[in-house]
């Protein structure tokens, strides 16, 4: 009797473990669907305030492109978001993170997206593989988040990668030196 109450709590287990298992997977499927979501419906805002910003990105070795989130109370600040990098010759997707840090003057609340544009596979290679961090920002933007978004251009990061940036909605007024970092999502990326 105690070996059948005892295989049948393994079999239990065992069933429990690969449930868990099956909806993890599922989970980890739902989460890189949402992210490839948003850099479709990021893009889209992008050629709608941008059309040539098309063929900078269809044509280019891959592209990045990211949904952030970020606060700024007097002199201290933080944000952090979710991307995903493109490469358009492969068709290989990597799912990345981004966190920021920030000492400087300002108040607000923001939500903007970011569309990294690469010329070069190895540039692309380079944010996916090593991440890229910088400092120093300053931003004005306002916005109601209905009556379209600030767009500030695209500025180039470094020969042969440019960024593009959408304030989604929010308000915001800041000049600091912060810390960005833009890393792969090892649990997305498995």
């Amino acid at each position: 009797m105690r070996k059948i109450i005892f295989k049948t709590f393994i079999l239990f287990m065992l069933l429990g473990i690969a449930a868990t298992s099956i909806a993890c997977a599922a989970g980890i499927e739902e989460k890189r669907q949402s992210i490839r979501d948003m850099g479709d419906r990021t893009l889209a805002r992008l050629y709608k305030l941008h059309p040539s910003a098309r063929d900078a990105v269809e044509n280019s070795a891959g592209y990045a492109v990211f949904s952030n989130h970020g606060i700024k109370l007097l002199v201290l600040g933080s944000g952090h978001g979710r991307g995903i990098a493109v490469n358009n010759n492969s068709g290989r997707e990597v799912f990345m993170k981004k966190t920021e840090i920030g000492v400087g003057l300002g108040l607000g609340l923001k939500d903007y997206s970011e569309i990294f544009v690469f010329e070069k596979e190895r540039d692309l290679a380079r944010f996916i593989d090593k991440g890229w961090s910088f400092g120093g920002q300053a931003t004005l933007a306002a916005t109601d988040g209905v009556n379209g978004g600030a767009f500030q251009g695209a500025v180039s990061i470094w020969p042969g990668a440019w960024l593009y940036q959408l304030t989604d909605k929010g308000l915001a007024l800041e000049i600091s030196g912060q810390g960005t970092r833009y890393y792969k999502d090892n649990g997305l990326n498995r």
